[in-house]
């Protein structure tokens, strides 16, 4: 099992516009196993590859249900492929790369992605609340974005200050 690091605010990988998985090679293969056990670390829900430093489209999850079991899971090449117009609005946000602060930003309340498995299988991962702020989110940090990005901007102000403060 390989956990491996998370990159912070501040390291420039973060801010890499990612490029598609266009071959399935081992690297590939070790990528997904890596990203599947980082996620699967206590109080995540979500990892995108360049946050553990690896300039490629693909992200892992992992989302508890009802019942206490949980779905891991992970996306090659994820695309944004629906969002609602309708908006969460009350949801706090946090970041494993922006460590322990969390903020109120808005996402779609709904929102699915498309992309494959390492078999070149579609893979799509759709939902509402949770689900949909975590799909925004990673596909973000595969856009080259943190959260903090889109946060309103007075509450965006708080954040940098507090970034500098802590970080």
């Amino acid at each position: 099992m390989t956990i491996r690091p998370i990159r912070v605010i501040g390291d420039p990988v973060l801010r890499t516009v990612c490029d598609p998985v266009r071959e399935i090679t081992q690297g590939v293969r070790t990528l997904v196993a890596d990203l599947l056990d980082t996620v699967d670390d206590e109080g995540r829900a979500g990892v995108a590859a360049n946050q553990i430093g690896v300039a490629l489209r693909a992200f892992s999850w992992r989302l508890e249900d009802e019942d206490g079991t949980g779905t891991l899971g992970y996306v090659l090449n994820p695309e944004i492929t629906e969002l609602s117009e309708e908006l969460q609005e009350d949801g706090e946000e946090g970041c494993l790369s922006v460590p322990g602060l969390w903020y109120p930003r808005t996402r779609a309340a709904f929102a699915r992605c498309e992309g494959t498995d390492l078999e070149g299988r579609p893979v799509v991962l759709e939902g509402e609340d949770l689900v949909a702020r975590l799909i925004q989110h990673e596909v973000g940090h595969l856009d080259g974005h943190l959260f903090i990005d889109g946060l309103e901007r007075p509450v965006k102000k708080r954040a940098l200050r507090d970034i500098r403060e802590r970080l």
